[in-house]
């Protein structure tokens, strides 16, 4: 089902999926990803149904709206948004508003990581949990290597720059809404899943935000998965490990929703 959240300066969607069993329910606020300009809440209908079905949870995806008619930090504060919106409208929603997630891949992943350090810094919404699905965290690019090696690596340097430049300006990405890991403080956090694919540029920065959050004392998983590129999680009908990968995202959110 979707729905209509006003945001400052316009109205955005957000669609519901809600598993038949017996409520109220947790939720989690799924971000799609797209380089923050591409990407429509159809293209992630079967991840988010499934995903719903699976962790038994509802879920909430977002369509912020998208760069670069809309940039930093336009998006972040839609999503930030939608979540207090899906707080806010908890009963309509047949959810339970103190079991809530954020999550996204991507871009949609830088999403959510500065949306929980929002949610952190402005009192809430509280936030049970977060989870990174290869995820982009630090806008300057300090860590993408310079040079890639293999073929075939879906997403490459030039093509991340692109889209960074499509969202950010050069003066606000050191800000932690717009890279989440240069954040002087991750205290506090909710616990985070975070899942890297081998043969991506941004395996090392989703690996060192996991390392950061443990400094800091935030309980964080990180799995590498092997032969996994950039966005081959979700090609689920041709690869078994993608369909391993979208069921462990489901067994950490309902393993933390019991908790």
């Amino acid at each position: 089902m979707d729905h209509q959240v006003q945001v400052e300066g316009g109205v955005i969607t957000v669609r519901s999926y809600t598993p038949e069993r017996s409520t109220p329910l947790p939720c989690h606020v799924y971000i799609h990803g797209g380089g923050w300009w591409l990407g429509e809440l159809a293209h992630r209908d079967a991840v988010c149904g499934r995903l719903a079905a699976d962790a038994g949870c509802v879920v909430i995806s977002v369509a912020h709206r998208l760069a670069p008619e809309h940039r930093f930090p336009v998006p972040v504060d839609d999503c930030y948004a939608a979540l207090q919106w899906v707080a806010g409208h908890a009963p309509q929603l047949d959810v339970d508003a103190s079991r809530l997630s954020i999550g996204g891949d991507s871009s949609g992943a830088n999403l959510a990581a500065a949306v929980a350090l929002k949610a952190h810094d402005r009192g809430g919404p509280s936030l049970s949990a977060q989870v990174l699905e290869i995820p982009v965290l630090d806008l300057t690019m300090s860590r993408v290597p310079v040079e890639q090696s293999g073929e075939g690596l879906v997403l490459t340097r030039d093509e991340l720059a692109a889209n960074i430049d499509r969202y950010c300006d050069r003066e606000d990405r050191y800000h932690p809404y717009a890279s989440p890991l240069l954040a002087g403080d991750l205290s506090g956090l909710p616990p985070a899943l975070i899942m890297v694919a081998e043969y991506d540029l941004l395996r090392d920065e989703g690996e060192a935000y996991g390392q950061a959050l443990r400094r800091h004392e935030v309980p964080a998983e990180v799995i590498c998965w092997p032969g996994h590129v950039h966005g081959s999680h979700e090609m689920t009908a041709v690869l078994a490990s993608a369909r391993e990968w979208q069921a462990r995202v489901a067994t950490f959110l309902d393993e933390t929703f019991k908790r």
